[in-house]
């Protein structure tokens, strides 16, 4: 299908994609902001803005955007990552107008009155202590801290407690005056829709400016700096918890490394799926855990790799000892010709599955645009998926598994398991 894009002379850049066999759309609003652009001591005011924003503008309130969409029955929401935030909504055709007008009023004319700012600071705490009592979630951001101490991607996106107690209005004001500015968005839209229709919401709402471009253009993109390294370094935190929270692994490859394609490959063979190494290994051989896969997470410097796994704490040692010997074994000896088929069939089917309703293609659309400045096609990015050959998946494994590796381990566990990871 189609993709239309258009950058205006402000910096917006917008792109559609017309699905005319629907009866929604799917808009998101991708701002060029996220944990990583933070200094230390206002960590976590992009997570703070994707709360304020909801609380009210000029001329609606809170509960006013609230009823709007309830009463035409849309989804309205938000979330943040380490690069960008991104507000979403999900509409009947019909309603496009009324979602566009919305969100291009909350983040634009927010109003962010201090007596709401202050209630949705203890919310953000609260949220962040739910955040502590869920380990499955916590591990990840403990893991990452550990991975990168001393690099703005090794930050939690919540901030700290302190970070948001610390807090003021006026930070967090100029904190979206400075981000949420034209060139630091792209407006993605995705159903039954016109590009051109898109262009002219946009335009009564929004600073836009003529038209510059049509097409390909000098996209604004995130630009890398030094690839951050793996400490290599062991953390145990304990807590009364029913399982030991596992995580092992190292830094990825970047979101523009050649290798990128042929490292999925790589990391869906280890923990991608049912029929992965550590899912046989450690689930259905031995029964010692429930959860376990492998993740691959791409920023505009590196990666993050990483397996997990959660299993009974006397056992803990011999999980992490298996996770180990199978990343090691790949390292060493790449994978096998029936696991690399699989891979790379398990990629190609979710890639296209995950493209089946307007907002899998507007996340798809907007995390493109907003992380690379290229949108590459699902048959591109098949083809990109189809050209990986063993040999590129075995430089990969490689390239990112012969780094040192990172352990973090979250549970009732004693300071013996730590030494055994090294």
């Amino acid at each position: 299908m189609a993709i239309g894009r258009t950058e205006f002379g402000s910096g917006l850049r917008v792109v559609t994609e017309r699905m005319p066999d629907v009866r929604s759309v799917a808009l998101g609003f991708w701002v060029l902001a996220g944990s990583r652009d933070e200094p230390p001591p206002v960590s976590g005011s992009s997570h703070f803005l994707e709360h304020l924003l909801f609380k009210g503008t000029k001329t609606r309130s809170a509960r006013d955007i609230a009823e709007a969409f309830d009463a035409i029955g849309g989804e309205l929401n938000a979330f943040t990552a380490k690069e960008y935030t991104c507000f979403y909504s999900r509409v009947l055709d019909r309603d496009l107008p009324m979602a566009v007008e919305h969100l291009t009023d909350m983040l634009q004319r927010s109003v962010i009155r201090e007596g709401d700012f202050e209630s949705e600071k203890q919310v953000i705490l609260e949220e962040i202590n739910v955040h502590e009592d869920t380990p499955d979630d916590l591990i990840h951001d403990l893991f990452t801290e550990t991975l990168w101490p001393n690099h703005p991607l090794g930050r939690p996106i919540l901030g700290t407690k302190k970070s948001i107690r610390a807090a003021t209005r006026d930070q967090v004001r100029r904190y979206w005056r400075k981000h949420y500015v034209p060139r630091n968005i792209v407006v993605v839209a995705v159903g039954n829709l016109q590009h051109e229709q898109v262009l002219e919401l946009l335009a009564s709402g929004m600073e836009t400016g003529t038209v510059r471009s049509e097409g390909p253009v000098a996209w604004k993109v995130r630009k890398a700096g030094r690839a951050p390294e793996s400490s290599g370094r062991t953390l145990v935190k304990r807590r009364d918890t029913e399982q030991a929270h596992i995580c092992i692994g190292t830094t990825g490859l970047s979101r523009n490394d050649d290798d990128r394609f042929a490292f999925g490959v790589v990391n869906n063979a280890i923990g991608g799926g049912m029929s992965s190494r550590l899912f046989q290994e450690v689930r259905e051989k031995l029964g010692l855990a429930y959860s376990v896969y492998s993740y691959h997470s791409m920023y505009a410097d590196a990666g993050i790799f990483s397996a997990y796994a959660g299993t009974t704490p006397a056992r803990a040692k011999q999980v992490m000892s298996i996770v180990r010997a199978q990343l090691e074994d790949v390292a060493e000896k790449g994978l096998s010709p029936d696991e690399f088929d699989r891979a790379k069939g398990h990629m190609r089917g979710s890639l296209v599955l995950s493209q089946e309703d307007p907002g899998g293609r507007m996340s798809r659309l907007g995390k493109s645009e907003i992380s690379q400045g290229e949108i590459l096609t699902v048959n591109q990015l098949l083809s990109r998926i189809a050209a990986v050959t063993p040999d590129d998946a075995m430089r990969a494994a490689e390239r990112v598994l012969s780094q040192p590796m990172t352990t973090t381990v979250l549970g009732p566990v004693d300071g013996s398991i730590g030494r055994a990871a090294r």
